[in-house]
């Protein structure tokens, strides 16, 4: 049997540092930076492909703006290619019981999150960090800091060369387990302005007593250089994550001009100084 930490504790601290209540408010390889091509919807504020089954496929993009292309080692590509359920899927908790829809979300990405209560804000990003990691076969570069120490848990050293699909959903509820907000929080190295965001970049707050944390799962371009992005969450009780709506631009909305000091998500609210990146 594995050696852990006590588990009870660092529950109780993943709970009050993890989601929060909702809004009072409404690779290896390096991109070319070649901006791809595509269809566009230009119907109004509606950008959403019904038939669509991945991100990229799903949401379509406004007059002007152009996808960036990714080779298919990157974390760009394995994000917008994410699946999708058919559209009208409804989150569901960890517990089979299904969110209120509430105008939150406008997809679900179809990824299975277990049967515990460990798949929440900071568990998501994680989450799809380490899927494209592992499916990359990256394996040494799959690690996470517990809250508890700072210090990092590595898949490599947990697995003993197990690499299998279970071994690695059991190291991933570990993390979820003993790292969350704070600790991703702390771990993660800041982006100097939202100006120089990219796909795969996070926006966190540790919380105080309690903090949220989202994904930026794709992006694109004006020919002027403005970049727009789509986010996608999890949170409190565990659930599958969700690619947002966006209450504050109906011209805009599924995608977001984060170009601002105040970024005003449906269920939380974040500041350009929350923007963090992966190492």
């Amino acid at each position: 049997m594995r050696s852990i930490y006590v588990l009870l504790p660092l529950l109780s601290c993943q709970v009050f540092t993890g989601c929060g209540q909702p809004n009072a408010a409404p690779s290896n390889t390096k991109s070319n930076d070649t901006i791809a091509a595509e269809p566009l919807r230009t119907d109004g504020n509606q950008f959403i492909n019904p038939d669509g089954l991945t991100v990229k496929s799903r949401i379509l993009l406004p007059q002007g703006f152009k996808r960036l292309r990714y080779s298919a080692g990157e974390f760009g590509s394995f994000l917008e290619n994410l699946p999708l359920y058919p559209i009208g899927h409804e989150v569901h908790y960890y517990n089979g019981k299904i969110k209120p829809r509430n105008n939150i979300y406008n997809s679900v990405v179809n990824l299975g999150i277990g049967k515990r209560d460990l798949h929440q804000c900071a568990d998501a990003v994680m989450r799809l960090r380490a899927d494209y990691l592992y499916h990359q076969k990256r394996y040494k570069d799959i690690k996470f800091n517990f809250l508890s120490d700072g210090k990092p848990r590595t898949y490599t050293k947990y697995a003993k060369g197990d690499y299998s699909y279970p071994t690695y959903w059991k190291y991933m509820e570990y993390i979820f387990a003993y790292a969350n907000t704070a600790s991703l929080h702390d771990e993660l190295p800041n982006v100097k302005t939202t100006q120089d965001v990219k796909i795969g970049d996070i926006f966190i707050q540790k919380g105080s007593p309690i903090g949220h944390a989202i994904i930026v799962v794709d992006l694109a371009k004006d020919s002027a250089g403005k970049t727009i992005v789509l986010l996608a969450q999890s949170y409190m009780p565990a659930q599958e994550i969700q690619i947002l709506n966006n209450w504050n631009n109906s011209k805009l909305d599924p995608w977001y001009d984060i170009d601002q000091d105040i970024i005003r998500t449906p269920e939380w609210t974040f500041y350009s100084k929350n923007l963090k990146t992966w190492e």
